[in-house]
């Protein structure tokens, strides 16, 4: 029987609909193309990472200038702000009562130098009378008597004149050390006294920075265990240079010097406040910056990774290794140190352990990815070694 021409028609245009959709049901069922992400070979080498401490400033030392007279301010030497040295007069103080303290306390011991000399003359007389036994010995000795409180009381008249004259001294007002001056409250005319609250101004001598910082009980621990030396000092001789990284994020170009361990803990906070010593010697700094100090810490053969190779579980930090069978697996890591970019591990990878380094938020365990080996210098093009 014949198939008419419509008819043929029909079928093939069927058969091929029906091929297509075979092609297209076969092309569903297989898998799709592993991903090709970048990996790289994992390399340990030595590098430093830092602890970093919040500390605050201060000068290496900080004198408030008190007057040691009462009486009005009557001149202003100096400027806030300005840099004096040592010796330097700051603030003058009317002198006039405590110059006529002085007048007054001359003239006390001129008085008490002539009461000396009459009881000289009186000892002197009565002794060639003694001698004759025209006198008695009483009289003799009531006139050395006489005579050694003359010579007590021209002393204290003399300190009285010494004691006025230190007076007419602390009148002018002079800087103890070299140091930048602080506010002055006080105006020219101001009544000023010793038992004033505030003081005249504040002179920091910040020749030399203290930058102070605390360490909890492990961490001081830590410290007396990370480096050599018997004692508590020989092991701040062996301590490395440390930093300190300013309020703006900067680096203080001079490095400091660990100097000094407070003596306990402070119950409180449970920490023991540590010190170190950073040369000021362009005035940069002052009392009361804040920052904080880097304390170096070597690592020998340490594992260091891109931060971008990690990812964040529940507070855990994890990488995506690859096996032989180019699948990932995920693997717990612990991190000794950091920079601003990398990472340095201690455990959860070892030299030789290969990594993906990007597109790690499409992937999950046994995953099959096409890897795109890149090499490790590539990826630290700023150096976390130093």
């Amino acid at each position: 029987m014949k198939i008419p021409g419509k008819t043929r028609i029909i079928v093939l245009i069927s058969s091929i609909i029906l091929l297509q959709n075979c092609s297209k049901a076969a092309e569903s069922n297989q898998a799709p193309a592993a991903p090709a992400l970048p990996v790289y070979t994992v390399t340990s080498s030595p590098a430093t990472t830092y602890q970093e401490l919040p500390t605050s400033l201060e000068g290496k030392n900080n004198v408030e200038i008190r007057p040691q007279v009462d009486g009005y301010l009557d001149k202003i030497y100096v400027e806030e702000g300005a840099y004096v040295r040592a010796g330097q007069p700051l603030f003058k103080i009317d002198s006039r009562a405590y110059g006529e303290q002085v007048n007054m306390a001359q003239a006390n011991l001129q008085a008490a130098n002539a009461n000396i000399q009459k009881a000289k003359v009186e000892v002197d007389r009565l002794q060639p009378l003694v001698d004759a036994k025209v006198v008695s010995d009483v009289q003799m000795k009531t006139a050395k008597a006489n005579y050694a409180a003359a010579v007590a009381a021209a002393a204290q008249a003399k300190a009285s004149v010494g004691n006025a004259k230190i007076n007419v001294g602390f009148t002018t007002v002079t800087a103890p050390v070299s140091g930048y001056i602080g506010r002055i409250p006080y105006k020219r005319g101001s009544s000023i006294s010793r038992t004033d609250a505030n003081p005249l101004t504040v002179l920091s001598d910040i020749s030399e920075i203290y930058a102070y910082f605390s360490l909890s009980e492990m961490e001081f621990i830590a410290f007396q265990n990370k480096y050599p030396g018997a004692t508590l000092e020989e092991k701040l001789r062996n301590m490395p240079m440390v930093e300190l990284v300013l309020a703006d994020g900067s680096i203080y170009p001079e490095r400091g010097k660990m100097s000094i361990i407070d003596g306990q803990f402070d119950r409180s906070t449970g920490s023991i406040t540590v010190r170190a010593i950073f040369p000021n010697v362009h005035g940069t700094l002052r009392t009361g910056n804040t920052g904080r100090v880097r304390v170096p810490q070597l690592l020998t053969n340490v594992v260091t990774i891109p931060q971008e190779s990690t990812f964040e579980v529940q507070d855990k930090t994890y990488v995506y290794v690859l096996g032989k069978d180019k699948k990932v697996t995920s693997k717990p890591i612990t991190i000794s140190g950091k920079t601003e970019s990398y990472y340095f591990i201690s455990e959860g990878l070892a030299a030789g352990d290969k990594i993906v380094y990007a597109g790690l938020g499409t992937l999950k365990d046994g995953v099959t990815i096409q890897p795109k080996a890149i090499s490790s210098d590539s990826l630290f093009k700023v150096k976390p070694l130093q």
